[in-house]
């Protein structure tokens, strides 16, 4: 049988590299690790894989992070919990999406229909309306862009288009993304959405392209623009 040709996931990478040094310097659960900053520095990794490998081990039972306060070492797994987390992270699957879904809204925008942006307008409206309730945005979020995606009459893409949109719904993404979501990247997201919308309502391929390819890229910008123990403490 050939051998999995895939690389190991970089993050789950960084998160053995963090558990050795927890090991090396004899840590024990409560002690404090070093900071984000000093992590990725000290590993020389980057933030985003950083992030994804903490709050894996966040997850697992491995690490705390206390906002405002720094990282610390867990009481590690429960017995008999699960095995560590080696799902795909939250920052691969935003760039799946966007070389794939821009490719799909730009298909959209050739085969726009009146019913078709009648159900993105009620979509939008919906999400206007709950920018404070954070399951009804991500059930939204994930409604508009499986919509597109069925707009192309294509059912093997809208059924792609939820399968790697349901992979928001794992453990690691989820614990990821309430870290850095909020009113404010809702909005921003919500405004994003708007444009998608307009251009696939003009026929605009091109421009429906780069608003979906504009809008993946900068949610995954907004996952890596602060730091994670450090972001309430700026706010």
């Amino acid at each position: 049988m050939l051998n999995d040709p895939r690389p190991r996931r970089q993050y789950r990478q960084v998160a053995d590299q963090i558990m050795a040094l927890v090991a090396s310097q004899e840590l024990a659960p409560g002690e404090r690790l070093p900071s984000e900053r000093d992590l990725a520095e000290l590993l020389s990794v980057s933030r985003p894989s950083l992030r994804e490998a903490l709050i894996a081990l966040e997850v697992e039972g491995q690490v705390e992070i206390r906002m405002g306060s720094g990282i610390y070492v867990g009481a590690g797994p429960a017995a008999g919990g699960a095995a560590p987390i080696d799902a795909e992270g939250p920052l691969e699957i935003l760039q799946a999406r966007s070389i794939v879904e821009a490719a799909i809204a730009e298909e959209a925008a050739r085969h726009a229909s009146p019913e078709l942006i009648a159900r993105l307008d009620d979509n939008l409206r919906e999400m206007g309306a709950a920018l404070e309730d954070r399951p009804r945005l991500v059930a939204l979020d994930g409604q508009f862009h499986i919509l597109i995606a069925a707009g192309v009459g294509n059912s093997v893409l809208a059924n792609f288009t939820q399968q790697i949109y349901e992979k928001r719904l794992s453990a690691l993404f989820m614990e990821f993304s309430s870290r850095f979501e909020g009113p404010r990247t809702w909005r921003l997201a919500l405004s994003e959405h708007g444009a998608i919308r307009d251009a696939i309502a003009d026929g605009d391929a091109p421009a429906a392209r780069e608003a979906m390819r504009h809008h993946l890229s900068e949610s995954q910008r907004r996952f890596t623009e602060s730091f994670l123990v450090e972001r309430h403490q700026q706010a």
